[in-house]
């Protein structure tokens, strides 16, 4: 049975992004289909971590498709859980997952504003798949809390590609990660968090592992 292959992008990133656009590209070349869904869904002040698992199982095709996912930063973690939570998900590619995503954001933020945030229930997040500041409900802090590494325990074929200058989610997130995970394979690249200049080294990784032609 064919697999079908799920692209999701990063936080206040769009299906339209670069990395959606160049991976996208290099699967048309190949003609295997890539599914490339919005996350944002039309309203990126409510997104979710636990909207977009269901946005994203809502594409699988049906109970014995077996899927592969590839995720980019808080897309990669998006992907991680799915593969935790549904048995048909049988590979996944994390490019720089966003593990611990709150521990490395909201510091960044400052007490100060996280606080107001809660208080005032929305804060201004640049998103550059819109290239404009949109408003964020605290509702995605809350339900992002719940989406920990620990439970990531089922063991599935995974690859994860992480720049070692990533100034958005360090390496050690990943290392970690793949450090008591048998199943994990992490290739550590010469990139920051975009891994924009890396692309081909990610392209040849994806078709290795994923057996493509």
């Amino acid at each position: 049975m064919p697999t079908q292959y799920i692209y999701l992008h990063g936080f206040a990133s769009s299906a339209n992004s670069t990395k959606a656009r160049d991976i996208g590209d290099r699967f048309a070349k190949i003609q295997t289909k890539l599914k490339i869904p919005d996350l944002n869904a039309g309203d990126f002040s409510q997104l979710t971590i636990t909207r977009q698992i269901a946005q994203v199982a809502a594409e699988f095709s049906n109970d014995s498709t077996p899927v592969t996912l590839i995720g980019s930063s808080l897309g990669g973690l998006t992907a991680a859980h799915l593969g935790q939570r549904y048995l048909q998900v049988e590979r996944l590619v994390l490019l720089a997952p966003a593990f611990g995503f709150l521990s490395h954001w909201l510091p960044k933020l400052g007490d100060e504003k996280v606080q107001r945030w809660q208080q005032e229930k929305y804060i201004m997040v640049y998103h550059y798949g819109e290239e404009q500041s949109i408003p964020l409900s605290y509702d995605f802090v809350t339900d992002a809390a719940q989406y920990q590494e620990k439970f990531l325990q089922r063991s599935i074929p995974t690859l994860i590609l992480h720049g070692k200058k990533d100034e958005v989610i360090p390496i050690e997130a990943s290392r970690d990660f793949a450090r008591c995970r048998s199943w994990v394979e992490l290739v550590e690249l010469d990139s920051d968090h975009a891994l924009g200049d890396v692309m081909e080294k990610i392209w040849q990784a994806i078709r290795l592992f994923c057996q493509l032609p």
